[in-house]
């Protein structure tokens, strides 16, 4: 498989206006004053030969800083970013507050060239959106997680 691999959990409950589905704002300068397609659902890459599974879970609890909600793990496939990623998605059906969310860190060099290397949050906002929101905020490629998640 060619390009890099990562794994994640779309969380989704019931709100009041339907199902409603729990992104993150990705973290770091580039992303600072974007919103529309600057979500993304927790996700990551794995650690070496780790499956999938165990390397969404991971990823959740490292870039949320809460642990997986108890519940059975439903698969959404995959789907190919524009990047050349290739992101696995399981859904989960269970709640949580936003507001506990610690993310978890990353360095970068910024600005780019500087040699200043900088920590930035690998999600700066984490939020609960109806569908139709969450469609405009996500990354173009996870929207299609989206349309499995209903087809469920």
């Amino acid at each position: 498989m060619t390009g890099k691999t990562s794994a994640g959990i779309l969380l989704h409950r019931r709100g009041d206006d339907g199902l409603e589905v729990l992104i993150g704002h990705m973290g770091g300068p580039f992303w600072a004053r974007k919103d529309a397609g600057a979500w993304s659902v927790p996700k990551g890459e794995p650690d070496g030969d780790e499956p999938l599974e165990a390397t969404a879970r991971r990823e959740f609890t490292e870039e949320l800083g809460l642990p997986v909600p108890d519940g059975d793990l439903v698969p959404l496939g995959h789907v190919r970013q524009s990047g050349g990623k290739t992101v696995h998605v399981w859904a989960l059906e269970g709640d949580l507050d936003p507001g506990l969310v610690v993310p978890g860190t990353f360095e970068l060099e910024w600005p780019r060239g500087s040699g200043v290397l900088r920590r930035y949050p690998e999600v700066d906002r984490v939020a609960w959106f109806p569908l139709v929101e969450a469609a405009v905020k996500l990354v173009a490629a996870q929207r299609a997680f989206l349309d499995r998640l209903v087809e469920l």
